[in-house]
């Protein structure tokens, strides 16, 4: 490692050691599955808050507290039990592009992860100890999320691998889930996927950060540069790259950190 990488990993390190840490919760959208204790809860009121987290933050975080209060403070409950008017009951919600009718979709897609998988964590671990690959896990969850019937627009709202999208969303629910540290931020509660698994959660801001400091090369916000980028954090740390999400993410939202 040169002089160059080694002040990045220097950087990266410390923006680190002041993100990961539980005052970064209370106004991050992972704040909403720490509303629980249960791990069904955390799975589903984590996954729906991920769905919707685009834009500002504080929007995403009200948003996300009002799915919850939608599903009567009780997401695993909700999920394995709601009948017909219940999920009329969902279709006043609104986030931006995401409505009503794409929340109870949503829902009804996550009962049937419940009632036929075990819940969302089992059907990734399984998935993952079969395969060894979170790629094909990522393949095989969109096309069993989408399986019952559903309106094709709820489909822009869970990224498709398949598609080469970047899955932003989606890599960093699996952060929540599978990171396991002392920090008390990520949860880490599948603990059959293995953080070396995980890959990043890039967005414009993630991925602007990797670029100004030679993490990554391409130029594209797609699939491809998330391998790259991660690939590259695998470098500085195999066993958890994606524990340099919180760096880059800080290093996002005050760019005078990189100086």
């Amino acid at each position: 490692m040169n002089a160059e990488q080694e002040s990045v990993r220097e950087l990266l390190e410390r923006l680190h050691d002041r993100y990961n840490r539980e005052d970064f919760i209370t106004d991050d959208p992972i704040s909403i599955p720490h509303m629980f204790s249960m791990r069904e809860d955390r799975e589903i009121s984590g996954f729906l808050a991920a769905t919707i987290a685009w834009g500002n933050r504080k929007a995403i975080v009200k948003s996300a507290r009002r799915m919850v209060e939608y599903l009567d403070g009780a997401p695993y409950d909700f999920v394995r039990n709601a009948e017909e008017s219940d999920y009329r009951g969902l279709e006043s919600f609104v986030h931006r592009t995401f409505n009503g009718r794409d929340f109870a979709s949503f829902v009804r897609a996550l009962g049937r992860f419940y009632n036929e998988f075990g819940g969302l964590g089992e059907f990734f671990e399984q998935r993952y100890l079969e395969t060894g690959d979170m790629r094909v896990v990522l393949s095989q969850f969109r096309q069993e999320f989408f399986c019952i019937p559903h309106e094709q627009r709820c489909e822009k709202h869970l990224s498709s691998i398949d598609r080469k999208a970047a899955c932003k969303r989606l890599n960093m629910y699996l952060r929540w889930m599978v990171r396991r540290d002392d920090r008390g931020v990520d949860f880490g509660m599948w603990e059959r996927i293995p953080m070396s698994a995980l890959y990043l959660p890039l967005d414009v801001h993630s991925a602007n950060t990797s670029r100004s400091l030679g993490l990554l090369m391409r130029r594209q916000n797609d699939w491809k540069a998330v391998e790259e980028v991660t690939e590259t954090l695998r470098r500085l740390d195999a066993k958890d790259p994606v524990r340099f999400d919180f760096a880059l993410f800080g290093a996002g939202i005050n760019g005078s950190e990189l100086l």
